[in-house]
């Protein structure tokens, strides 16, 4: 724990001596950028596009949920039928009011004998209280062992190459959203092939006393450390949904255009899945919508969205692409809303463009 107030992730010391710019996110004292040769967004951007970014995503929480029923209440609690997942295989998910509004977005691996929830970190307390009220009735034990565990994301081209040089596991024929159990630079470690960027590359959970080791170990290698200004832009351009801004507890995963985590129909039934059902079956509100911008502008996270002089929505995520080179914005806007869309940028309406998402695909994903 800072002076501050805020915590510290375990890889404090190394941000710093980075250079990294730190900021408060979540409650954590977190690099947002990195000086020095390879820092600053547009680089470390370009970093994870090109070559190898790392990332500290400790902050992050992990919650296990164990016994005869931990089976049972993640599928009560999260919109994905997790009982499709196989031992070893982690899905995407939405945690729902009974509104249908978000309670958070998360991650769910299945283990052998129990199953991890990875909860964004500004709402873990708000997680944890929902999961085990709702789950009162049921034999399940929920442990937050978020404060036992780092997390380090290595994203990027080169990222799997230059991890399997300090792993024995055989990385390449880990698939996407799969995951093993095994060691990373001689520490126990869990091995995700998974991501927050559009690139390849694993996501690491070992003990917090390790990570500083690995870090070290992965900069050494030539990983150019990134920050959240980045990871950011990355994800954006990805087309990933950024809870807090294109998804709260007012947005429902529909709604947000994460309906590929949503399974309506499965036994048995989730929290929302009522509310859900409605969305699907009349048709949501409100959309979120892909947006270029075709005048001069950024389209900021709260601008006002326009179709001609009716109020439509707003932009939830915007930025400048370090990729495309050209502004880039996500926007929740009402269903009605037509294809000839503005943004207010400084009081004046700038066209924009509605296009498909993601905005970026990697090359082997296939083109934009």
């Amino acid at each position: 724990m800072a002076e501050n107030g805020l915590k510290r992730t375990p890889l404090h010391r190394e941000h710093v001596e980075a250079g990294a710019k730190l900021v408060d996110f979540a409650g954590y004292e977190m690099p947002v950028q990195y000086t020095g040769e390879n820092g600053g967004i547009k680089a470390e951007h370009g970093a994870v596009r090109n070559h190898a970014g790392l990332f500290d995503v400790s902050h992050m929480g992990e919650v296990f949920f164990r016994g005869a029923d931990a089976e049972v209440a993640v599928q009560r609690l999260v919109t994905r039928d997790v009982s499709r997942l196989e031992v070893g295989q982690a899905g995407y998910a939405a945690v729902c009011h009974e509104s249908g509004g978000t309670v958070d977005d998360v991650l769910v691996y299945k283990r052998e004998s129990d199953y991890l929830v990875v909860v964004n970190a500004a709402n873990r307390e708000k997680d944890l209280a929902h999961f085990r009220l709702n789950t009162a009735d049921l034999d399940v034990e929920i442990a937050d062992e978020s404060e036992g565990w780092a997390l380090l994301a290595l994203q990027g081209p080169e990222a799997v190459g230059m991890l399997q040089r300090f792993t024995g596991a055989d990385l390449a024929s880990i698939k996407y959203y799969r995951f093993v159990e095994g060691e990373v630079d001689g520490k126990p470690a869990i091995l995700s092939r998974t991501g927050y960027t559009g690139e390849d590359g694993f996501e690491v959970y070992l003990k917090p006393d390790d990570a500083p080791g690995l870090w070290k170990t992965l900069t050494d290698a030539g990983a150019v450390p990134a920050g959240l200004g980045a990871r950011d832009t990355l994800r954006l351009e990805a087309g990933m949904c950024l809870y807090g801004n294109d998804l709260s507890d007012d947005v429902s995963p529909l709604e947000a255009g994460i309906g590929f985590a949503v399974h309506l129909i499965k036994e048995p039934g989730f929290i929302g899945q009522a509310a859900l059902l409605g969305q699907d079956l009349d048709g949501a509100q409100r959309k979120l919508v892909a947006l270029e911008v075709e005048g001069r502008g950024i389209a900021r996270h709260g601008y006002t969205v326009t179709d001609g002089a009716e109020i439509v929505g707003e932009v939830t995520s915007g930025t400048q692409s370090p990729t495309l080179g050209k502004a880039i914005a996500l926007a929740l806007v009402d269903s009605h809303a037509g294809d000839d869309l503005q943004v207010i940028v400084r009081e004046r309406p700038v066209p924009v463009k509605i296009v498909g998402l993601p905005f970026y695909k990697r090359e082997s994903q296939g083109t934009t």
